[in-house]
This record gives structure tokens, sequence and C-alpha cells, in this order.
């Protein structure tokens, strides 16, 4: 149960104005036609697009579109296929408020937590802001395999090293040869994180919080997972579906970072963490 503080986030009705005013839900700039490919080659089973996770052989392209409608609230209408498509702001809250929850948990509980972004550019505020909420509550917050590195394949197929960095905060990314930081969809990082951590301290996370591959390899995992996924990212709702994620946030994840901050003090509220 949150605290019983006053709040200090916004109300359910702030943050729904604020989320539509900035495309974080609503009307929101994915393309509709990058949506549907997406969850054509998800549903071909297309490694990049699975995020880490092994899911049902059986899913169609026309079933992903209706677990999207489902849980991210996309244009339902299968002959849309070129334009804008929508999130349901209200689906965006409902699961913030289910991740804040959880998150509330893992403070009262003193739990492990990792916490990873594939979009450092834009979501890592939120994760600093929780995990300093988080370790400021007791819980620890494991760094596992920083400097593990690997080949990754860019979207023009060439190859470009990538390492686990983390932020001051305990937030893992990959960073390049450059020592700029890189957006990934490969659940490889998390893999070698959680590997780690099993063969050397067994301290194996409660809960992990993060997107992309990250979040698709620790729901695979076991891990109890929240994570956040925009509406051309199918593979997280799709795991929600089958009970391999615990929860996702359905928002657009490549708008201004300080857009995000209602978002993360909602969170954080829910979580009696403000």
């Amino acid at each position: 149960m949150a605290s019983s503080a006053p709040s200090s986030g916004p109300s359910r009705a702030e943050l729904r104005r604020h989320l539509v005013r900035t495309m974080i839900a609503g009307d929101v700039a994915t393309p509709r036609q990058n949506n549907l490919l997406h969850y054509r080659r998800m549903a071909a089973r297309n490694p990049y697009y699975m995020f880490g996770l092994d899911l049902k052989p059986t899913w169609t392209e026309r079933d992903v579109l209706e677990v999207m409608v489902e849980r991210c609230g996309v244009n339902p209408d299968p002959r849309h296929v070129y334009g804008d498509d929508t999130i349901d702001p209200d689906l965006t809250i409902d699961a913030l408020e289910a991740m804040g929850e959880r998150i509330g948990e893992a403070a009262r509980r003193r739990e492990t937590v990792v916490l990873a972004t594939g979009h450092p550019a834009t979501l890592s505020p939120v994760y600093e802001a929780v995990a300093h909420a988080l370790r400021e509550a007791g819980c620890r917050i494991p760094t596992p395999a920083a400097g593990w590195s690997y080949e990754a394949e860019t979207v023009y197929g060439v190859a470009k090293m990538r390492r686990i960095v983390y932020s001051p905060g305990g937030v893992a990314m990959l960073e390049g040869r450059s020592g700029r930081t890189h957006h990934t969809h490969d659940p490889f990082p998390m893999e070698a994180m959680l590997a780690e951590l099993a063969a050397e301290s067994g301290d194996w996370p409660d809960l992990a919080i993060a997107d992309h591959g990250w979040a698709g390899a620790a729901g695979e995992a076991g891990i109890d997972t929240v994570g956040f996924a925009d509406c051309n990212d199918p593979a997280l709702f799709v795991g929600a579906a089958e009970g391999k994620i615990d929860v996702v946030v359905p928002l657009d994840d490549g708008v201004s970072p300080p857009h995000y901050a209602p978002l993360t003090a909602y969170i954080l509220d829910r979580a009696g963490l403000a």
C-alpha cells in the first residue's frame, strides 16, 4: 500500500493531460506503417524484434495487432496501414500505477533490483530517479558485468563494439568506443549481467525495471519485470500476454527527457517514495 503522506506528484487527470499534450500518449509520432512492420517481423520471429523472449510460435501479425490494441491502445482497424497511430493514455496511467505499486513493494521488502535502459538518451532520468529512491529505501542495486562487451550488429548490418556501463545511480546501458551511450534492442547485455550474478554472488534480482531486450531477457529468466515500451515494440506486450512480463507501460519512448518528469513523479508517488 502506498504512503498516506500528501501526494507530491500530479493527479491522474493532470498526468493524462500532460501525456496527451507532450505526445507521450494519445496521438503519437510513431508511424502506423512502422508499427505494422515491427508486428509482422515479431510474428515472423525476427530475433531483433523478440527482445530475448521465447514466445509461442503461433502468434500471427493479426494476433499481435489485437494484443497491441488491448494493451497499448493502437488503432484497431487493420485497414489503417499508413499515417499516425495512438497510445491510450488511460492504459499508460493504469500501467504506471501497477509499476509504482510493484516498485513500492520492492522498497518495503528492500529487494535486490536491477535497472537498465535501451533508451539512455531519453529515459535515463526516469530510471535514475527510481534507482535513487530505491537505494534510499534500502534496496540493493547491483552493477554486474560492468565493462562486458560484445559486437552488436547495427541496423545497417555493421558490427559495432558495445559495452555495459552504469550511471552513477546504477542504471545499466550500452556505450560505444567513443564513450557515447547507444540505443539497443539486444537481450545479450542483460543475459551477461544475470550470468555474472548467478555465478559469482548468487544475488539473484527480485525485480528488473527495464525496457527493450534488457526487460525481455529478465522476464525470460523468470524475474519479476516491469518496463516501458513504445507502440512499435510489441514483444514486451506479447510477453505480458504470456505472463513473462509483469507490467508494460505503453508510451512514446523518444520524446524530450524533461517531459517524463511528471510521469516519474507519478510512479514514485504511487510507490510511496515521493
